[in-house]
């Protein structure tokens, strides 16, 4: 235990999971201790790097769910950060839809009164369509902070042009301040 604030950074299948260690170092030079938690398609992409995110984490790196019975290796959440979160990650939080380790633990913070931090990586077209909009309104009224992109690519890309782990780590800092009551 480092006495920092714990982080979970749950990331999703979107190109910008691919530079996620920068996010991690980012994050722990602002004092953040961060817990790696990946959808199956993100930590598929990084399975030849999992054992250096889990070095430069000190934790393992989470994909699944553990087994009942089994004990949490993780410490308790201060702060969750989505990103990136998929079209299809950030519908199926909106709509409670829990079969994934990162959308399901995000749900149960969001319930819990965790500060919860979403960064969405979606194309014009999917940002369009108008189950994302209610989506969107659905988690911002529950509690959780969205950081929409100002542009969106072209459909079928999958990277969101600027795509800013610093503001994404900036808002969960803030998100933390906002909660932390002095000692």
């Amino acid at each position: 235990m480092t006495g920092d604030p714990v982080l979970y950074l749950l990331g999703t299948g979107a190109q910008p999971v691919l530079n996620i260690a920068v996010a991690v170092e980012r994050a722990q030079v602002d004092g953040w201790q961060v817990c790696l938690g990946l959808t199956p398609t993100a930590a598929r992409w990084l399975h030849p790097y999992l054992p250096g995110l889990e070095a430069l984490t000190g934790s393992p790196v989470r994909s699944h769910y553990k087994l009942p019975g089994q004990d949490d290796v993780w410490p308790t959440a201060d702060v969750v950060l989505l990103a990136p979160a998929t079209f299809n990650t950030v519908n199926r939080l909106a709509l409670g839809l829990t079969d994934s380790f990162v959308v399901g633990y995000a749900a149960e913070a969001l319930g819990g009164g965790i500060p919860t931090v979403v960064v969405p990586c979606v194309n014009a077209a999917l940002a369009a369509h108008p189950q994302f909009a209610r989506s969107v309104e659905t988690l911002q009224a529950a509690g959780g902070r969205l950081l929409l992109p100002e542009t969106a690519t072209a459909p079928g890309q999958d990277e969101t042009p600027g795509f800013d782990w610093a503001l994404g780590l900036a808002e969960a800092r803030a998100a933390h301040n906002a909660t932390s009551r002095p000692v």
